[in-house]
């Protein structure tokens, strides 16, 4: 059995993160993961020999982010790509009406302005909502008092659902009133044209991870604490678990003595998302050159509503759209092609003949994934994001959690997951560690090695 300072679990960028910065402090650090990579929920499937993003794609706003800054220091090549689902307008969109018709300049803009004053109003009525009011309530509250015609009311509605869907990954009626507080974007959003995953694994390089290493139960010593997996069990001072919500929410890792109350309250009340991706690629462009999203509103839009070019990665004509929540764990019952065929099914009505048979296409299942169990956290009603926090630690004998569940100033975000690790790992050294010589020493490493 072999003895280390810390067994962090999970390779993630929250358990890869916090191992970096204990090693580099001198400590003793194994990880163990139970896929055969690092990353987690940072995944790039490269097999078409371009990078797919099948996880994590953005960073969603770079002023003051601390992951921003390290992709900076890393020199990590982005691509601004500033459309977020929950953005109405502010990029080249091509929208389309209820009835599927294209919309012109002028009537995009009417759509806009209206749902950036119902957003405002929304604002005012979420602070003055009670606890146990979902994210539903408080919406029909504001548009209840828009005074907007029914249709365009219809086509806002659809609009929220969509929009909390794809941030949390949960029906707008499971949501917390205050479920989006933390959704701020602050600057642009950036992509990566070599893949997200080359953060982790620069990040990671160098490691112990023992891959195929499935953790099963975690348990209190007289000197610390033991961590047995299917491959091997490891002793440690301090344990850092950083798998993903649903995982805990699954009991999948017994802990002896059972977890403090703080801990599995907020597993309890946090919910875990389910967000799923489809890219489908085509043999030609069939909508506009620059155009960034294609929205279709209302009815037109019920089951897919928005599709982001995302075509400089492979340099083929690509589009992604999502599905989550309760369409995304539905699409989880069928075939990649069946889900393929249903979403190019709903461009056809929007474009007619244009749009020709795909010549290549991606599914995700993250809902299916035994080392996910979903995709990120949100809150559902009567949880707030203090139960974020209260999950991270640290607790009595060295036992702390991190990842993006656990970052209550930002969940369900790369950068959530990053700030997490940074914690944890301070939080075991006593001491502040500094995100500028964390970068710093990556680079020198791969400098070193390259000799």
């Amino acid at each position: 059995m072999e003895r280390f300072d810390t067994v962090v679990v999970g390779a993630g960028m929250a358990g890869l993160t916090c191992a970096r910065m204990l090693m580099d402090a001198g400590r003793s650090v194994v990880v163990l993961e139970a896929r055969e990579r690092v990353g987690g929920r940072m995944c790039t499937d490269r097999t078409a020999g371009f990078p797919v993003d099948l996880g994590a794609s953005w960073i969603h706003g770079i002023r003051d982010s601390a992951l921003w800054s390290l992709v900076e220091a890393l020199q990590i090549p982005t691509r601004e790509f500033t459309v977020g689902s929950f953005q109405v307008g502010g990029r080249p969109m091509e929208h389309f009406d209820s009835a599927g018709r294209r919309m012109d300049a002028q009537a995009s803009a009417r759509w806009a302005a209206h749902v950036e004053a119902v957003d405002r109003d929304l604002a005012e009525v979420i602070a003055r909502s009670s606890p146990g009011d979902s994210y539903l309530d408080v919406t029909e509250r504001a548009l209840e008092a828009s005074g907007l015609p029914p249709e365009r009311i219809v086509e806002i509605r659809e609009f929220f659902r969509h929009r909390v869907e794809e941030q949390c990954g949960a029906w707008i009626g499971d949501l917390d009133a205050h479920g989006l507080d933390q959704d701020a974007i602050d600057g642009d959003e950036v992509i990566f044209p070599r893949g997200y995953d080359e953060l982790p694994r620069r990040i990671g390089a160098g490691v112990d991870v023992r891959f195929a290493h499935p953790v099963h139960a975690v348990g209190r010593t007289a000197d610390g604490w033991i961590v047995r997996a299917d491959a091997g069990s490891f002793t440690a001072t301090d344990v850092v678990i950083t798998v993903p919500l649903g995982v805990l929410q699954s009991r999948a890792i017994a802990f002896d003595p059972p977890l403090p109350r703080p801990a599995s309250d907020s597993i309890s009340r946090l919910g875990m998302g389910v967000f799923n991706k489809v890219f489908v690629q085509f043999p030609e462009r069939f909508w506009e050159e620059g155009t960034c999203v294609i929205r279709a509103l209302g009815a037109a839009g019920e089951r897919w509503h928005s599709w982001y070019d995302v075509s400089v990665i492979s340099g083929i004509p690509t589009l992604l759209t999502f599905a989550a929540g309760p369409l995304g764990r539905h699409l989880q019952t069928l075939s990649d092609a069946e889900v393929v065929a249903d979403s190019v099914r709903t461009l056809r009505a929007l474009y007619g003949e244009r749009v020709a048979e795909p010549i290549a296409s991606w599914v995700t299942r993250w809902g299916d994934d035994p080392h996910a169990r979903g995709s990120y956290s949100h809150l559902p009603i009567g949880a707030s994001h203090e139960d974020h926090d209260a999950l991270a630690g640290p607790f009595d004998g060295g036992l702390r959690f991190a990842g993006e569940a656990t970052w209550g100033r930002e969940p369900a975000t790369v950068g959530g997951a990053y700030e997490s690790g940074h914690r944890a790992a301070e939080s075991i050294l006593g001491r502040r560690i500094d995100r500028a010589a964390f970068a710093a020493a990556i680079t020198a490493r791969e400098r070193e090695a390259a000799r």
